[in-house]
């Protein structure tokens, strides 16, 4: 593949369950398993925690491509999810994905705003509603963020997914047209009116007080 990829080093570790997984942790190491649809069946293997939080320390995360070095055999792999104890963070079991160079992977993106809308500049309020979005790349294509222009958005405007220019490569896969970001009028304006139309009755109402007695 062109693209960049991180190194990791792993051993084959057959066994599933707690006494397996006790068994890895025992020699220092954290049980993990590779998935794919190429694969006869599901890898289990065992590798190094600090490996592993070294080869997605990359701009791209968990998108990270990792060329997967198992007893001498290459899979070409991304982390796909991994649990962790909530109070040590200790890196307790991985999931990795084999992929292939000419196949799309779904992956999660972040979504970075650019720009300033127009709407900003004439006193409305940005609002970020999505702060990440699902896509189809192929591997070598994954791009560190999706970067969406909200610059022409006027005033109650918004920005959907299906208005954004995606990086060549980048295919979205929903029947849902997500709100990107959408300009607001700020809340000032408008509680101001209800408040001035409350307001105006008791002025013309004060001025019969000054006779009544």
């Amino acid at each position: 593949m062109s693209a960049q990829t991180s190194s990791l080093q792993a051993k084959n570790r057959d066994g599933a369950g707690k006494g397996f997984a006790r068994r890895v942790r025992s020699e220092g190491l954290v049980p993990a398993v590779v998935y794919g649809k190429h694969l006869e069946k599901p890898l289990n293997i065992a590798v190094d925690a600090d490996a592993v939080r070294e080869a997605i320390a990359t701009p791209k995360k968990l998108n990270t491509l990792i060329t997967l070095d198992v007893g001498g055999k290459k899979h070409t792999v991304l982390l796909k999810d991994y649990q962790q104890d909530p109070l040590s963070r200790e890196l307790l079991h991985a999931d990795f994905i084999d992929v292939k160079e000419n196949e799309q992977v779904k992956v999660k993106l972040p979504v970075v705003l650019v720009g300033k809308a127009v709407g900003v500049a004439d006193g409305g309020i940005l609002s970020q509603q999505r702060r990440e979005i699902e896509v189809w790349s192929l591997p070598g294509a994954i791009p560190e963020k999706l970067e969406v222009d909200v610059t022409p958005l006027k005033i109650t405007q918004a920005m959907h997914i299906n208005d954004v220019k995606l990086p060549a490569g980048i295919t979205v896969k929903t029947h849902v047209n997500y709100t990107i970001a959408v300009v607001s009028i700020p809340e000032a304006e408008v509680v101001a009116t209800p408040v001035a139309a409350a307001a105006a009755p008791g002025a013309a109402g004060a001025a019969p007080a000054d006779g009544a007695a």
